[in-house]
């Protein structure tokens, strides 16, 4: 077992809304990464795979805030710190994040080497110009941009250079855990690629030890991942290696995600294309029971009952359903 990069347990935040409603969107979320290792995270839009990545950070804005649970990274519990302590001593330096629109993070009236020069210096004053540029000019390097581009507007850069800028920021300062949230979503099939294979290069190369990456796509993290955890209305329902929540998941959901999109593999294409009925429940009121069961084929009056534990039946892999593997996969093979 490698050195643990990431630790959280039984977190929980919410947003309140201007009327003093609750949201729970992460709802006691627990997970671990390694050191060289990376999680990827899916799941339908809102549920909760943005808000755990704000959240992951500890640095709450209104109206997202936290509740309870714990973050440690490298052994430092980040909880309970003040926003200005974790500012100055946590985000960039232990633990970065890209935004989900990246390629609008940048504002067009600055100069990029602007926008390094800010990072490096909320964590190191002191630092020369000519330091910071020297700095900057390698980490770009590292993901194919000239050094031109540091005196280059956004404006005047395509998405995919954008994205690679913003990467290139993110991870200046060699952040521990970087969070990378649907980083590729709004780019081309080869922009993608490359900008996968750059992220890929930062963690070989040591300028980041672990990666969390966030999408709503199984199949690309099968090629990014060791590691995938599937949400679903703020909670965690199945986690597992990255072969196995692809090519043999086990909760139901799981199951409706992969059997909904087109995958390029041999024998695929006669299959055909199920979606998930329904829609997620309202946070503000959650159901009792398993939060799924509405829209799971297989669910019985006691899923719409009982609270859903973690399940563990193989060492690593966990999923949150009240039926055992062994139902779930005789049913499985009944309806297919």
């Amino acid at each position: 077992m490698g050195k643990v990069m990431l630790e959280v347990k039984e977190l929980t935040t919410k947003y309140v809304t201007r009327f003093n409603e609750d949201v729970y969107a992460v709802d006691h979320v627990s997970l671990k990464i390694e050191e060289g290792k990376s999680l990827g995270i899916a799941g339908e839009s809102g549920c909760g795979k943005s808000t755990l990545a704000l959240s992951l950070m500890g640095y709450y804005f209104s109206p997202l805030h936290y509740t309870s649970g714990d973050i440690i990274i490298d052994g430092v519990n980040i909880s309970g710190m003040k926003p200005d302590e974790v500012r100055k001593s946590i985000l960039g330096n232990e633990i970065a994040y890209i935004p989900q629109a990246a390629m609008n993070a940048l504002n067009p009236t600055q100069k990029i080497i602007r926008f390094v020069e800010d990072v490096i210096h909320a964590h190191d004053p002191k630092k020369s110009k000519k330091e910071i540029y020297d700095m900057a000019v390698e980490r770009f390097k590292v993901l194919g941009l000239p050094p031109e581009v540091l005196q280059r507007h956004a404006v005047e850069l395509s998405g995919g250079m954008k994205q690679r800028t913003v990467i290139a920021i993110s991870t200046i300062l060699s952040p521990k855990v970087l969070i990378a949230d649907e980083p590729s979503s709004a780019l081309d099939v080869t922009s993608q690629k490359m900008v996968i294979k750059m992220m890929r290069e930062l963690m070989e190369k040591g300028f980041i030890k672990s990666m969390i990456f966030i999408t709503h796509e199984l199949p690309l993290l099968y090629n990014v991942t060791d590691d995938i955890m599937v949400m679903y209305a703020g909670q965690i329902v199945e986690k597992g290696s990255a072969k196995e929540m692809v090519f043999d998941p086990v909760h139901p959901y799981s199951k409706g995600l992969m059997g909904s999109i087109i995958v390029p593999e041999a024998g695929t294409r006669e299959v055909k294309l199920e979606a998930i009925p329904g829609t997620p429940p309202n946070l503000k009121n959650p159901p009792d029971g398993c939060r799924f069961a509405a829209r799971c084929k297989y669910a019985k009056l006691e899923c719409r009952t009982y609270d859903v534990p973690e399940k563990e039946f193989r060492d690593g892999r966990m999923y949150r359903c009240i039926h055992d593997v062994e139902y779930l996969k005789e049913v499985y093979g009944r309806d297919e």
